[in-house]
């Protein structure tokens, strides 16, 4: 605990000395930030979720047939951000129905979520092989290379949109590496569409997603021993349609300091000035196909909702 403690206090004094504040998403998943992210999942504004819930369940068997198609006798399947896996059980049942010889291999950082996700597909999928990897992505990726040759690899959910242009690419090109020609890749991807359906998504009517952006000040408090006054702090969200960025920011509503009891240290704030705390990027078919290739891919096969709304899209290592 000391080392993940010292890892957040060193993100936030790098973050609230910059300019502008910035803070990583990667933060909000405590314990009452991964509940409050259940509850965003079942909002009526937020698509995502049940978007690619519906195309797993129309086009599973043909998803699964494309990341097998080049496999041998065995194969992993490696899901990045496993979580509580709902979605991946879907394409798990194809998997053991059609009978190839596969271990599910699920990465997560946190122990408690993968402890709950072991426990649940040994009950409900018990003759499915599970190695499950508790690491960060950089680590996973890393045992990835000394892996068996025939692999598949997920990253659902459009938590590639987390990413900026830079870092987006430098992360798939670092997915690419490990990969042999038969391997493959499933990635999500939230498509844009009409902008005020984006807005909504992270701006909900009852607020859950203000109380997930608020609670990230909860945790410093508790954690770091911070002061923040959430009543002088609110949730603000823009869409940018042009270059497809959802941004996040908590707003400081009044001229304040917060004192960091872990840091030592005591950071101003201006009314109205921001911290940003998230992005999440809406792409278009094009841009995809665009980003697969600069990152050394190519699109194997694209499997959206009716609405377009969303896309599975499953990739490859450019043919030699």
């Amino acid at each position: 605990m000391v080392n993940v403690l010292t890892e957040l206090a060193q993100h936030v004094a790098d973050g609230l000395r910059r300019s502008p504040k910035a803070l990583s998403s990667m933060y909000f998943y405590d314990d009452v930030g991964s509940r409050l992210f259940q509850q965003i999942m079942e909002l009526p504004e937020y698509y995502p979720t049940r978007t690619e819930f519906a195309i797993f369940r129309e086009y599973g068997a043909a998803i699964a047939a494309a990341l097998r198609a080049e496999a041998g006798e065995g194969f992993t399947l490696v899901e990045l951000g496993a979580g509580d896996g709902a979605k991946t059980k879907l394409l798990l049942r194809e998997l053991l129905a059609s009978g190839p010889d596969f271990t599910y291999a699920p990465v997560d950082i946190s122990a408690g979520a993968m402890t709950g996700l072991v426990a649940a597909l040994q009950q409900e999928l018990p003759a499915l092989r599970v190695a499950p990897v508790v690491e960060a992505y950089g680590p996973a990726l890393e045992q990835l290379r000394a892996g068996p040759d025939s692999k598949a690899v997920l990253f659902l959910g459009s938590n590639i949109g987390n990413f900026g242009p830079a870092e987006r690419l430098d992360f798939l090109r670092q997915l690419a590496a490990p990969l042999t020609p038969a391997d493959r890749l499933l990635i999500g991807f939230d498509l844009q569409k009409d902008p005020r359906r984006i807005r909504a998504a992270y701006d909900d009517a009852q607020g859950v997603t203000a109380a997930f952006n608020l609670n990230l000040l909860t945790r410093l408090n508790r954690e770091l021993g911070a002061d923040f006054d959430l009543a002088h702090w609110q949730h603000y969200t823009d869409y940018n349609p042009v270059n497809g960025a959802v941004r996040s920011f908590l707003v400081s509503t009044r001229a304040q300091q917060v004192h960091i009891a872990a840091l030592e240290e005591t950071f101003d704030f201006a009314a109205w000035e921001v911290i940003h705390t998230e992005n999440s990027y809406k792409f278009t078919l094009p841009q995809i196909e665009a980003l697969a290739t600069e990152a050394g891919l190519r699109v194997v096969a694209t499997f959206t909702d009716a609405a377009t709304d969303f896309a599975d899209v499953v990739l490859a290592t450019q043919e030699q």
